[in-house]
């Protein structure tokens, strides 16, 4: 079921990134950048250390110098094995010693640096209390758009992902519903989403009855019961890539005003999708989406942005949500998911993964958008 695996990135791949990254720092205005353990270092080079140790490993990257990876000695020969480290220096430390002046040593004492969101504030600290002249920006203000661009060889792995979910998704319509608990569902789900290749399932919402007017309801004990709508918010890594996709489903036949609801919806899928082509701000895709909602008459019911992006996570930049004037790019993949919220009643959502092409967007998701009846 899983498929050919895809070729594996190369210390080439790797180098390229980086060497991309030290430019956008360049541009701006940092010193260079800091990144702890966590997607922009497996983005950047491949290795996944530990994310909950308390030890210091950190990528440090500027102009003029080559690629540094400051990690613990015991997680050295790890580090050395990484598909990206032939295109890093090692500099370790061993225990009792001090890795905030090994870090130090690289770092310009009055520079300004973009570090990771993730980055524990022990370390942190360390660093200013060792180099009190620096100063700090988050790496997602200051770049947010680090890994929004995809290339064709991740292209290819986001709508194998996506693919992937897709399969997934016809096959959970065919299990029973009426009469099983939410989380007996969910658990079928979780289970197709490996079967289809993922090796990593992130999240298996099924919202029924009043529970789908909360979108981040996940899956709990409710009975789902004939005259349900379900949503059905799914997804995770395959391949180190992410999907991400929901369709609303009923259990039996659906009433005048579910139809409806779940219509207008369909549309407003529509619209943010067609509203998709480079140069086009993020905001323009929310606004496209949300005109149609609010002109149904259901504005107060979407509460939440329209859109997020996806790659070696399931949530990154760019967000599809007003205010944000960032424009699309060609390579940009993100969600396109609008949605109408009725509490103590229902809910409705639809969401595809969308990729930016040369001349408009392309889905990733290709089932159906019409209501589906499930039993």
């Amino acid at each position: 079921m899983t498929g050919t695996a895809p070729a594996p990135f190369t210390a080439d791949d790797y180098r390229a990134r980086m060497a991309r990254a030290v430019r956008a720092a360049e541009d701006a205005g940092l010193a260079g950048l800091l990144v702890a353990p966590g997607p922009d270092m497996v983005w950047l080079t491949g290795y996944a250390p530990p994310a909950d140790t308390e030890r210091l490993t950190l990528l440090v990257l500027g102009p003029g110098h080559d690629p540094v990876l400051v990690v613990p000695t015991l997680e050295a020969p790890d580090a050395a094995g990484a598909a990206g480290a032939s295109a890093l220096t090692l500099r370790d430390w061993t225990d009792g010693k001090d890795p905030y002046a090994v870090t130090a040593a690289l770092l310009d004492s009055s520079g300004r640096f973009g570090i990771s969101d993730n980055a524990w504030a022990m370390h942190l600290l360390g660093l200013q209390k060792t180099l009190p002249g620096t100063s700090y920006a988050s790496l997602t203000d200051a770049l947010p758009m680090l890994r929004a661009v995809k290339d064709t060889a991740e292209l290819e792995l986001l709508a194998a992902a996506g693919a992937a979910a897709d399969q997934a998704f016809e096959e959970i319509r065919k299990v029973p519903f009426a009469g099983r608990r939410e989380y007996e569902v969910g658990a079928d789900l979780a289970g197709l989403l490996r079967a289809f290749g993922h090796s990593r399932v992130d999240f298996t919402i099924v919202g029924s009855g009043p529970n789908g007017a909360n979108p981040h309801h996940e899956m709990g004990d409710r009975l789902i019961e004939r005259g349900d709508m379900v949503v059905l918010d799914f997804g995770g890594l395959k391949d180190g890539y992410g999907s991400d996709t929901t369709r609303t489903v009923h259990v039996g036949e659906p009433t005048e005003e579910e139809r409806r609801v779940h219509d207008v919806v369909r549309e407003a899928q529509e619209a943010g999708f067609r509203a998709v082509r480079p140069g086009v701000a993020c905001q323009e895709v929310d606004r496209a989406a949300r005109a149609v909602i609010a002109e149904a008459g259901y504005g107060e019911y979407f509460i939440h942005r329209t859109g997020h992006g996806i790659g070696v996570t399931t949530h990154e930049p760019p967000y599809m949500i007003e205010g944000e004037e960032q424009p699309l790019v060609p390579g940009m993949c993100f969600s396109v998911e609008p949605g109408i919220y009725l509490p103590g009643r229902f809910g409705v959502r639809i969401e595809d993964i969308v990729t930016v092409t040369e001349d408009g967007g392309r889905r990733l998701n290709d089932t159906t958008r019409e209501m589906v009846r499930v039993d």
